[in-house]
């Protein structure tokens, strides 16, 4: 039980900041882009940056999550050197987080404003899982604009930047509890009478290891790693994504075929292509009141708080498999970000209920204390003042990130390509070449954005193998940036059941 003592005179003070901040009326982050989600869904990605970019302007400028949302929505259409720009501004806000969180933890743990006012008045300072993205999403910008060696600084960054939100969340959940036990308040989620907590505790929420790391991070990393022939830093990468989702044929293939695809019996006249799926956005917080019953010296107070939940999307998009040309790959759903924010939120919980614990306890004693002192007519004030002061829940998180990313990969001839999604029926155009190649694309329900094709190094031709006389001498050298295809001509001969592939040097 919380006990709090305040004395008589400080309630008017404390009343006045309540009716004045009662009235201030405070834009949800979800009504900020809501118009811009719906209008990219639609295939208008233009009017959907542009909608955005309207709010990073003044005081927003360097907004972080306004500049997230806006370096997606780059992305996605094309504007990849604009996406980096924006992301840049979010990037320096995380790395200011960063510094803060490994010199003096302690700052980022108090944020004592949101006792009184909510949690949606406290800085912003993004989820774990959004923290990680950032640089993951910076990477496959710079895949997109053909740089592989500034891919591989931001894929290291990714590895420290986990690192140090591990620290970090091990040292805040320690103090927390402290904290909970200092104000008698039981930090669990189990007396919130009314919350949906099968929301929190389904099966593949309970199946994560954590809230920030995510297989997509680290395939991407042992992709990137691949291509510039470090096979030794690639491992890692591929045996975390399978650790964080295991059982997928798709991950194990990526760390299984490793020594003989960056070995002189790599295959030759083909490309290693990998496909990145991603489907929708993600879920919104949505806000639901939970009653609190708080104890005074004149019997209970009950004090309605907001809480967010998230309700998974029971129509979320599956592709199980991809068409390319005449062969059918089959996908990996190795992200999905509607459970990783619901672990966030569940790993949130008890620190959202210990402050709403004390914001009930505050409130409770002012309107109890009012009614007392001042009699009824300030109290009906005070009253409609601690109403008023609860804003809805902190709804804030990053929305324009898909909400399932599947992944496939193949060797493949250079040449073009109809690609089919599942059951989709249409189907777009790509131009297979490089001797490493990665496909981007965002689907929605009546739209699919196709991505610039990032193409690295060339194509080993087939008949190489008979002007060499030493195979050892084909180990691969690192890809680096795109360079030009080999002068090759090269016939694909494709049918239902197999591929063929003959080259001849000019």
């Amino acid at each position: 039980m919380i006990t709090m003592r305040l004395s008589t005179l400080s309630y008017t003070p404390l009343v006045a900041a309540l009716l004045l901040t009662g009235c201030v009326t405070t834009q949800t982050h979800d009504s900020k882009v809501a118009a811009s989600l719906s209008v990219a869904k639609s295939g208008q990605i233009d009017e959907a940056i542009k909608q955005v970019e309207a709010q990073t302007q003044g005081n927003n400028k360097a907004d972080l999550l306004l500049n997230l949302e806006k370096g997606e929505l780059m992305r996605i259409g094309k504007r990849y050197k604009e996406s980096l720009d924006a992301f840049d501004v979010a990037d320096t806000k995380v790395k200011i987080w960063e510094e803060t969180a490994k010199s003096s933890p302690q700052k980022l743990m108090g944020q004592i404003g949101a006792t009184i006012m909510g949690d949606a008045s406290r800085d912003y300072e993004g989820q774990d899982y959004e923290k990680v993205m950032l640089t993951t999403r910076m990477a496959m910008d710079r895949l997109n604009l053909g740089d592989l060696d500034t891919a591989r600084v931001d894929i290291k960054r990714t590895h420290e930047r986990e690192a140090v939100i591990a620290e970090f969340r091990s040292k805040e959940t320690a103090e927390a509890e402290k904290e909970a036990k200092d104000k008698g308040v039981a930090s669990t989620g189990k007396e919130l009478n009314g919350y949906p907590v099968e929301t929190l505790n389904d099966p593949e929420v309970l199946k994560l290891k954590n809230g920030y790391q995510n297989a997509l991070s680290h395939y991407l990393a042992g992709f990137v790693y691949e291509a510039l022939n470090e096979p030794g830093l690639a491992a890692p990468g591929y045996r975390k994504a399978i650790e964080l989702r295991p059982d997928l044929p798709v991950l194990e293939d990526g760390l299984k075929g490793l020594d003989q695809r960056t070995s002189f019996r790599r295959k030759k006249g083909v490309t290693d292509v990998l496909f990145v799926i991603e489907a929708g956005n993600s879920p919104a917080r949505q806000s639901k009141k939970i009653a609190f019953p708080v104890p005074t010296g004149r019997g209970l107070v009950t004090i309605s708080f907001a809480f967010p939940v998230i309700y998974p999307d029971p129509n979320a998009p599956v592709i199980n498999s991809i068409r390319v040309g005449n062969q059918v790959l089959p996908t990996a759903l190795v992200t999905d970000f509607n459970v990783m924010a619901r672990k966030a939120l569940k790993d949130e919980l008890p620190g959202i209920y210990t402050r709403a614990a004390v914001r009930a306890v505050t409130k409770g004693l002012v309107q109890d204390q009012v009614n007392k002192n001042f009699g009824p007519l300030a109290g009906l004030a005070a009253n409609l003042a601690v109403a008023a002061t609860e804003s809805p829940a902190d709804d804030r998180m990053w929305r324009t990130l898909p909400e399932r990313v599947f992944v496939a990969r193949a060797f493949l001839p250079p040449g073009d390509y109809d690609l089919n999604f599942g059951n989709r029926g249409e189907s777009s155009k790509i131009t297979v070449d490089g001797r490493y190649m990665v496909v981007p694309v965002r689907i929605y329900q009546d739209k699919t954005y196709m991505g610039d094709l990032a193409k690295f190094g060339s194509v080993t031709p087939v008949a190489q193998l008979q002007n060499e006389p030493d195979a050892a001498a084909e180990a691969p050298k690192p890809a680096g940036k795109a360079k030009p295809a080999a002068k090759a001509k090269t016939v694909t001969k494709t049918t239902a059941s197999s591929t063929t592939t003959t080259s001849g040097t000019k």
